[in-house]
């Protein structure tokens, strides 16, 4: 019977593939272990060879052209077998997705067309966009049933963005009559949320507002259960015993290569095989996977160990609304903005007696990360030029600073802002950073304190890390990466003593920040923490 044979996924990022070149033309005659097509991966271009034996019937992507994973690529079977029905299967695939699509559209028209007649008490609720880079919510909670009276100012329902859980309050009064995202389900912004009024109404017109209002017909995730977090188990089978005596090179005979496919090259290193030793009877002689399986092991050198068994687990954990809308900032911002670095290494000698100073105050307690940010905010009052964003055709330069203060939370990473951090003192950056960091952990964080960032700042130092890169948090134009104070051998006027240093990054988006803007700038902050008490005059 014929066999289908699918695009495969040789990747595990591969999402389509493109057939660079057929080594088999339709009627051919394929054997197992033949190389059928060079398939071009999003990481590679690689051969991939045939697990059946017969007649090459059809070709489904042509050379040139690309396909996603598990579109039919080719069929193999008898010769003159009838595939017809294997094909149409395929066209019908497509045709059924162009029918959904057709079928969207003509509903889209259709409601379009029905004109309906909504009562003036009657309010719809939509999935507020409560983050300037939230695209969609999850409804953690609903505090209010269907039926329920509701006052304006009442908490609707927590709703879980891509930087915190919020309470969504009502601004409007009335009875609850629908709820268009039930707790767990996500939908986009300006997805139908719920429905609010005094009138009663059937469900007919409730469906027919909810398809008029609704801005995009697909959700996040589909109406079902969320999956579960798996462990999956695989036993591994227990291998034959291996030569140690001597590595497993790849020798070639007197006459050339050796012809050998991929997957039978894996096999025969995997359990310690030389090729040399190994007879193959694919086209040419290649060595395939049959060869190496049916291998006699008596050939083997006698000193043997038994390979050990074991079993394979991972853990499959769903990405956040937070984890995915992280992952789409950080690639835009890698891919768009050509960034570069700017290391420097700084005297903290200063900065630790200006602390110890500071904190035998009563009531009083700063950080090391204090002082960085209170120094920052002053270089960058200085230094307007990193203060910035790029736009397509034109440079924002702030005059005011707004500090981004990046803070980790369990699941990813949150950026509250410090507002006019230039006119507080270091007292002040303290108290409001420890209030951020402790409300960011609890998903208490406000939409506007996350809002505004003119620059960002991320400090690793508590964390022993010395020197790290961070990618720059769009839209600001830079991000000063710190790291650990260290205790090291440094040359203080002619002589080698220990001293405490402090390496510090400047990733820069170098379409706003030159290279000199840049070192300009590490050049003043190195001033206002080598000197710490001139940031007090």
């Amino acid at each position: 019977m014929a066999e289908i044979i699918n695009m495969p996924r040789l990747s595990d990022t591969m999402e389509e593939g493109t057939v660079t070149k057929w080594f088999k033309k339709i009627g051919d005659l394929v054997k197992e272990g033949d190389i059928l097509a060079e398939i071009e991966t999003d990481k590679a271009t690689m051969e991939f060879e045939s697990f059946q034996e017969g007649e090459l019937l059809h070709i489904g992507i042509s050379e040139g052209n690309s396909a996603p994973v598990d579109s039919l690529l080719a069929i193999i079977g008898k010769k003159g077998e009838d595939i017809s029905t294997m094909i149409n299967q395929d066209l019908n695939k497509k045709d059924e997705q162009n029918e959904i699509d057709s079928k969207k559209e003509n509903i889209k028209k259709s409601d379009n067309n029905d004109q309906i007649l909504i009562p003036d008490d009657i309010e719809i609720i939509k999935m507020p966009r409560l983050s300037d880079t939230m695209e969609e919510g999850t409804v953690a909670k609903w505090n209010i049933k269907v039926g329920d009276k509701v006052q304006e100012g009442d908490i609707l329902a927590d709703i879980e963005t891509d930087k915190a859980t919020m309470e969504f309050e009502s601004f409007n009064s009335g009875i609850l009559l629908h709820i268009g995202v039930n707790e767990g389900e996500s939908a986009k912004v300006d997805d139908v949320l719920a429905i609010i009024g005094n009138s009663k109404i059937d469900q007919k017109v409730i469906d027919k507002i909810i398809t008029s209002s609704i801005k995009s017909d697909e959700k996040t995730f589909d109406n079902k259960e969320q999956p579960k977090i798996e462990s999956i188990s695989k036993d591994i089978e227990e291998e034959p015993k291996i030569d140690i005596r001597k590595e497993n090179k790849i020798e070639k005979p007197e006459n050339g290569r050796i012809l050998v496919s991929p997957l039978a090259k894996k096999i025969a290193s995997e359990k310690g095989i030389k090729l040399s030793q190994i007879k193959g009877t694919g086209d040419g002689g290649r060595i395939i996977k049959r060869d190496v399986s049916q291998f006699d092991f008596s050939q083997k050198m006698p000193l043997e160990i038994a390979l050990p068994k074991g079993v394979e687990k991972y853990t499959e954990i769903p990405n956040s609304s937070m984890r995915k809308a992280i992952a789409k900032r950080l690639s835009l911002s890698k891919n768009t903005a050509p960034h570069y670095y700017l290391s420097v290494e700084f005297d903290m000698d200063n900065a630790i007696g200006f602390r110890n100073q500071f904190n035998s105050l009563p009531d009083t307690k700063i950080s090391f990360n204090d002082i960085i940010l209170k120094a920052s905010a002053l270089a960058l009052k200085k230094h307007p030029k990193v203060n910035s964003l790029w736009k397509d055709e034109s440079i924002i330069q702030f005059s005011h600073v707004h500090l981004g203060v990046a803070v980790a939370v369990e699941d990813g990473l949150v950026v509250p802002v410090l507002k006019f951090a230039d006119e507080m003192d270091v007292r002040q950056i303290g108290t409001v950073v420890k209030d951020f960091s402790a409300r960011a952990k609890e998903k208490k964080l406000k939409p506007m304190e996350l809002e505004g960032s003119t620059f960002t700042v991320s400090n690793l130092g508590m964390f022993d890390i010395i020197e790290f890169t961070s990618i720059i948090n769009q839209p600001n134009s830079a991000i000063l990466s710190i790291g650990s104070i260290i205790s090291k051998p440094v040359v203080k006027n002619g002589q080698v003593v220990v001293g405490n240093v402090m390496k510090l990054t400047l990733a820069c988006d170098h379409r706003s920040v030159d290279g000199v803007t840049g070192s300009l700038f590490l050049q003043t902050l190195r001033n206002y923490i080598e000197n710490p008490i001139t940031m007090l005059v």
